[in-house]
Order: structure tokens, then C-alpha cells, then sequence
């Protein structure tokens, strides 16, 4: 959130007002700030904050012209179709991100790319088993031809391919916030490998607490004698790393609606967003119907044989980058319905 301040005078007994009061009671009772911010009003000290810090906070906008905002917002900046430029940039990127994430690790353990493998095993909770199968097969192969040497210059070429699927991340919140790109290319592609090295580690962790409660899990049962003891051990380490889990996948978001885009001022940082919060669960929701309607209707291999697999990853990469892309306008229409309702008193929310 951008601070705006605005310096006037103010009268003497200002400072001595302790009352947390409206905006129209100051109007109404004479006084004038020193400062006026979207944080709040500071008079003589004292500081009143205003309910336009969060994002969560509508102004009284119905939700009905939030969604029906959003919606005509979707259409016009043509999300559909950006997002079906993600999903080819996030198929292009998809292995050298995962050689990049093996690479890092494998410069520690000659033996990471059989855990990575385990990694990947709880992908198959959103996406498709034949997409999966297809991704974990390629990966094996990649790492099973990689030397130590290749691995070191893999790395560098990997960490640049990789990359491109961010670089298009950033073109696409670009155009859903109204931003004009002013970061030369080179200092552009720079930030983008520097958030991809960042989201790929946030991945990675995000699947090794799963795989760290699972293993905490199947240990009590081994090591504690009481049954009731390990049950309760067992389901407290399952439950402690699909929280951790589902933080980190908050992060991943934040970190993404935060650094992508060319923000020409600094912004608070934001956990979780109403876009964020809908972008997530959209995701979830829609690769669940993906993964249910292929189990009853699977008519991909049918239609494009051998390349079935790499045609549902890529629907599966299309519902990723919608769902990213409808979160983000869903953060530019609150920001922009609340300035159209903060027009009467004269401030200019940020958010």
C-alpha cells in the first residue's frame, strides 16, 4: 500500500482532541490534519486509521458489482486467451524448472533425483495420473543422463528456461493491472529468474513437508508401542505438514501478485487477498473436476493418441494460469471499486 500524505495546516486545539472520530465530524467540527494518508489520519499525534489497509475491506461496494466488474474486466482484457499463453509458457518452462530444482538439490546428494521423484508423487493430487505418469517418466530420464558436469552448466541453461514461464506471468498481471512495462529487458528477465529460483524452492518445500509428515506418520507406528499414541502422532504430523503446505501455496501466490508485476511504487505486502484466496481455491477446485471428469470421460487418448497426456497437462497448465489471471482481477476490481466509492471524502485507496 502506497502512503500518500498531503500537508495543511491545523488548528491549535487539534492536537488535544482525543476522540477517535469520522472524517465528516472533523469536517463538521473545523479541524484540518497535518497529514492525510490511506493508513489513516495523524492529528497533532494521534493517529485515526482508516478502513481502506486491507484488501478484504469492500467500502459498501455490493459484491454483485465486484463479480459482475470482475467479469466484464475478464472479457475485456481477454484473460482466456493470456491464459492460454501461460499454459504454453508453463509446458515450455515445466522441465527445466524441475531439472533446475534437481540440479540445486543434486549438487548436495547424489541421490535427490529419487527423492525429487517421491516429491512429485504428490502432484497426483491435482494433476491428472495420465499427465503425471508422462512428467515424472521425462524427469527421470533427464536426471538419469545428467553427470555431475552437466549438471553444473544444465543449471545455468535450465535456471534461463525455466524463467520464461515467469516472464510471461509478468506480461500477463502487467496487462490485468493497467501497469506499462518500464524495466529494460535484461533487468526484466533478471527479476524473473530471481522469482523462479524463489517459487521453485517454495514448491519444493511446499511437497517436502507432505512427504516429511507422511514420514513422521509411518515412524510412529514403528516406534511408539500404544496404538492410540501413534494414531494421534500419525495424524498431528500429516495434519502439521498439509498446513505448512497449504501456507506455503498462499506464499507462492503473494509472492507472485507482488514481484511480477512492474510496480512503479512500493505496496504492502499482503498474505492472502481476496484474488489470492479465490485463485486458490479456484485452482484446487477446478483440477479436482479435471482429474474427476477425465476418470468418467476420458476421451483424449482417443482423439489425439500418444499426445493425450501432453494435451491434458496442457488444459491443466490453462486452469493454472486462468485461475492466477482471475485472482489478480479480482484484486484490481476491489482496489478500483473501492477509489470509485472513496471519491465522496476525498481518499484515495491503494491497495
Amino acid at each position: 500500500m502506497h502512503r500518500i500524505r498531503k500537508n495543511v495546516h491545523i488548528d491549535k486545539d487539534a492536537a488535544n482532541y482525543a476522540h477517535p472520530i469520522g472524517l465528516s465530524d472533523l469536517i463538521r467540527s473545523g479541524f484540518r490534519f497535518v497529514q492525510i494518508n490511506v493508513t489513516g489520519f495523524e492529528v497533532g499525534g494521534l493517529i485515526w486509521r482508516s478502513t481502506l489497509r486491507s484488501a478484504w475491506n469492500l467500502q459498501q461496494v455490493p459484491l454483485v458489482t465486484i463479480v459482475q466488474g470482475t467479469w466484464r474486466s475478464i472479457l475485456a482484457d481477454r484473460l482466456f486467451d493470456r491464459a492460454a499463453e501461460l499454459g504454453f509458457y508453463f509446458l515450455f518452462a515445466l522441465f527445466p524448472a524441475l531439472f533446475c530444482a534437481s540440479s540445486i538439490l543434486g549438487l548436495a546428494a547424489r541421490s535427490v533425483s529419487q527423492f525429487y521423484d517421491h516429491l512429485l508423487q504428490y502432484l497426483a493430487l491435482v494433476i491428472p495420473t495420465s499427465a503425471l505418469g508422462m512428467v515424472v517418466n521425462t524427469f527421470n530420464e533427464t536426471t538419469a543422463r545428467a553427470s555431475s558436469g552437466k549438471i553444473t552448466f544444465g543449471l545455468v541453461v535450465a535456471v534461463w528456461s525455466a524463467s520464461v514461464g515467469v516472464s510471461a506471468i509478468q506480461d500477463a498481471l502487467n496487462g490485468v493491472f493497467k501497469i506499462q512495462e518500464s524495466r529494460s529487458y535484461v533487468m526484466a528477465r533478471m527479476q524473473a529468474i530471481i522469482l523462479t529460483i524463489t517459487l521453485v524452492a517454495i514448491f519444493t518445500v511446499a511437497l517436502s513437508s507432505m512427504l516429511v509428515g507422511d514420514f513422521f506418520a509411518a515412524r510412529s507406528y514403528g516406534r511408539i508401542h500404544a496404538p492410540w499414541v501413534a494414531q494421534i502422532v500419525a495424524v498431528a504430523s500429516r495434519t502439521l505438514g498439509w498446513l505448512l503446505a497449504a501456507i506455503l501455496l498462499t506464499l507462492f501466490f503473494a509472492v507472485i501478485y507482488y514481484w511480477a508485476p512492474d510496480w512503479k511504487k512500493k505496496r504492502r505486502w499482503q498474505w492472502l487477498t481476496p484474488g489470492g484466496l479465490f485463485g486458490i481455491a479456484g485452482w484446487l477446485l477446478a483440477s479436482l473436476g479435471l482429474r474427476v471428469y477425465l476418470h468418467f470421460f476420458n476421451s483424449y487418448s482417443l482423439t489425439y493418441g500418444s499426445l493425450g497426456a501432453v494435451i491434458i497437462l496442457l488444459t491443466w497448465f490453462y486452469i493454472s494460469g486462468l485461475m492466477l489471471l482471475v485472482g489478480a482481477e479480482i484484486n484490481r476490481e476491489i482496489k478500483d471499486s473501492a477509489l470509485r466509492a472513496s471519491t465522496a471524502t476525498g481518499l484515495e485507496p491503494v491497495l
